[in-house]
C-alpha cells in the first residue's frame, strides 16, 4: 500500500482534535508512514443558521466526507459516533471504534448554578432535539431554545449573555482540553446521553487501510455502541425523533437504557435491559421493540405527520 493516508474531517476545532489524535496514533504505530488530514465541510456545516431538525435525512455532518472516501478522495474518516448513520455507503466499514470519552451531558449554567436551580423562564441553549426535551421534562419552565454552533461559539454564547446556560457533551470538552468548573455533568441513567455519544468512529474502505487502523478497536466500546445503534435501526427514528441509547459493559453483562420522547418533554417513555456480550445486537433491538409497544410508536408517527404536514403546507 502506499506510504500516505489521508483522513477525511471536518474542520471544526473538535473534529480536527479528534482527527490528528488519529494522525498521531498512526504515525507513532508506523513509523515512516505520512498522514494528511483533508478537511471537507458537509451538509451541516454549510447551513449553520437552520435547526438541524428541519435540514432533513440523517448523516448531516458525515454525508460529504464519506462520498470523498468512497470515491477514494481519502482514505479514512474520523467522526463523532453520533453523528454517524445505521447504514454506510456500499464499500465502507467501522474499521475501528476507539476507547470511548465520557459519554454524558453537561450543563453549564452561568453562576454554576444546576438544573433545578435555574430560575423559571432561564434561557437554555442546545441545538439537540433530545436534549431539548429532556430539559423540558425536567423543569418545564425553563426557556429552552435551539442554539447551533461550534463548541467555543456556543460557549461565547454563553458568556456574552446570549443563553443563561448550555448543555454540551462532556466529551467534547474533554477531547478540547477545556476546564469550566461551573459544569455539571448530568446521571446518565436520567438524562440519557445520544447513541453513540463520547465514541469515535474510523471509518475506511474494506482494504488494507482498515487493517492497519483495526488495533485502534475497542472491544467493550464496540459492544456498547453495537447495542445502541441496534436499538436505533429498530426505531428508525428521523432526526426530528427524540431518542436516547445508553449502553454500559460490567464484566461478561451489557446494559442498555434507552428512552423516546415527544419534543416537549410531556412524554419520556423509557426502558433498561441487559444480557450477555454476545447478545448486544439483539438487546438493543429488544428494548426498542419493547418502547415502540409501550406508546413510542404512536410518537414517531405523530411526528411524521406534523412534518408531513409542515411540508405540505
Amino acid at each position: 500500500m502506499s506510504n500516505l493516508i489521508r483522513i477525511g474531517t471536518r474542520g471544526s476545532r473538535l473534529a480536527l482534535a479528534q482527527s490528528n489524535w488519529v494522525r498521531a496514533w498512526l504515525e507513532r504505530t508506523y513509523p515512516g508512514l505520512r498522514v494528511d488530514l483533508i478537511t471537507i465541510k458537509t451538509s451541516g456545516d454549510r447551513f449553520v443558521d437552520q435547526p438541524l431538525s428541519t435540514l432533513g435525512g440523517k448523516g448531516l455532518f458525515v454525508k460529504e466526507i464519506e462520498e470523498a472516501l468512497a470515491s477514494h478522495g481519502v482514505d479514512c474518516a474520523v467522526h463523532s459516533m453520533k453523528d454517524v448513520p445505521n447504514d454506510l455507503l456500499p464499500g465502507l466499514t467501522l474499521a475501528a471504534i476507539p476507547v470511548r470519552e465520557d459519554p454524558r451531558d453537561v450543563l453549564i449554567a452561568r453562576g454554576g448554578r444546576h438544573l433545578h436551580e435555574l430560575p423559571d423562564g432561564a434561557r437554555v441553549g442546545t441545538s439537540s432535539l433530545r436534549r431539548m426535551a429532556l430539559l423540558r421534562a425536567a423543569h418545564p419552565r425553563l426557556d429552552v431554545r435551539g442554539l447551533r454552533g461550534n463548541v467555543d461559539s456556543r460557549l461565547r454564547k454563553l458568556d456574552g449573555g446570549d443563553v443563561d446556560a448550555i448543555v454540551l457533551a462532556a466529551a467534547g470538552l474533554r477531547r478540547l482540553g477545556i476546564e469550566r468548573p461551573e459544569a455539571v455533568c448530568f446521571d446518565p441513567t436520567q438524562f440519557v446521553p445520544a447513541i453513540g455519544q463520547g465514541a469515535l468512529a474510523i471509518e475506511t474502505r474494506a482494504d488494507d487501510v482498515a487493517a492497519l487502523l483495526a488495533p485502534l478497536d475497542d472491544d467493550v466500546t464496540r459492544v456498547a455502541v453495537t447495542a445502541e445503534r441496534a436499538f436505533l435501526h429498530r426505531v428508525g427514528g428521523s432526526c426530528r425523533t427524540p431518542l436516547a441509547a445508553h449502553a454500559t459493559v460490567h464484566d461478561d453483562t451489557v446494559a442498555l437504557r434507552a428512552l423516546i420522547a415527544s419534543p416537549d418533554g410531556c412524554e419520556v417513555i423509557a426502558g433498561d435491559v441487559h444480557g450477555p456480550h454476545g447478545a448486544a445486537a439483539s438487546l438493543g433491538t429488544a428494548l426498542a421493540d419493547d418502547l415502540l409497544g409501550r406508546g413510542g410508536a404512536r410518537i414517531l408517527a405523530a411526528l411524521e405527520r406534523a412534518a408531513t404536514t409542515t411540508h405540505a403546507g
